[in-house]
């Protein structure tokens, strides 16, 4: 799944890249409020990680002008102030979620993974399809209760195939929330996952729409 950060402090971003980076997310980090938007216009990201306190644009001035803007990525404020009004104004203007700083990271990633069911209208962690089923928070897949070896990417295309079942999902979309800027990408990488995908698995689980892209059917 593809984060934006929007972070100034630049310990705390490189901090949160890594930590979102190693829990299977795919994150970009922006420093400053005026930049997020201009990003959000012209790419696709599931989450907004946003600082209230940005230079440029305020945090709660980008809220307001993304919500204003009909835009539907999910929103999780951090913030040094710890003010009950600040909370409300965010919550208010249609954050969905609310961390203050100094925050344990693990308390972090749970409100993302929280934010993120609640979007799908999901109760439970797991995305099960039939005999596979895949635990995003510990990155394993079982086919049939055996545990099938994955690579990373290969986890992060399922689960985004899982999250949209029934939904076509184009090549271009699914390539820019695999691959961060600036990543080297082979003409036919996504082809090689999608292979792999049915090899591991089973040929049938991923459908190629021609001309279009790929999808898993709901059952």
């Amino acid at each position: 799944m593809r984060i934006l950060i929007a972070e100034d402090d630049q310990s705390l971003g490189r901090g949160l890249v890594t930590a979102l980076e190693r829990e299977g997310f795919v994150p970009e980090w922006v420093r400053r409020g005026d930049e997020v938007l201009p990003v959000l216009r012209g790419e696709t990201f599931a989450l907004l990680v946003l600082d209230l306190g940005l230079p440029g644009l305020d945090g709660l001035a980008v809220l307001q002008q993304l919500r204003a803007e009909h835009h539907e990525v999910g929103v999780l404020i951090l913030t040094a102030r710890a003010e009950t009004t600040d909370k409300i104004s965010g919550l208010n203007l249609g954050a969905d979620d609310y961390l203050t700083k100094p925050f344990d990271i693990d308390e972090f990633l749970a409100r993302l993974h929280a934010i993120q069911r609640r979007r799908e209208g999901r109760a439970e962690s797991l995305l099960n399809h039939g005999a596979v089923t895949l635990n995003p928070h510990a990155h394993t897949v079982t086919h049939n209760g055996t545990p099938v070896a994955l690579s990373r990417r290969e986890i992060q295309l399922l689960q985004l195939l899982l999250e949209k079942r029934g939904r076509v999902l184009r090549r271009a979309d699914l390539e820019q929330q695999l691959y961060r800027w600036g990543d080297e990408v082979e003409s036919n990488a996504l082809e090689v996952h999608i292979h792999h995908l049915r090899k591991k698995l089973y040929p049938q689980l991923v459908r190629t729409v021609r001309g279009v892209g790929y999808t898993i059917d709901k059952p």
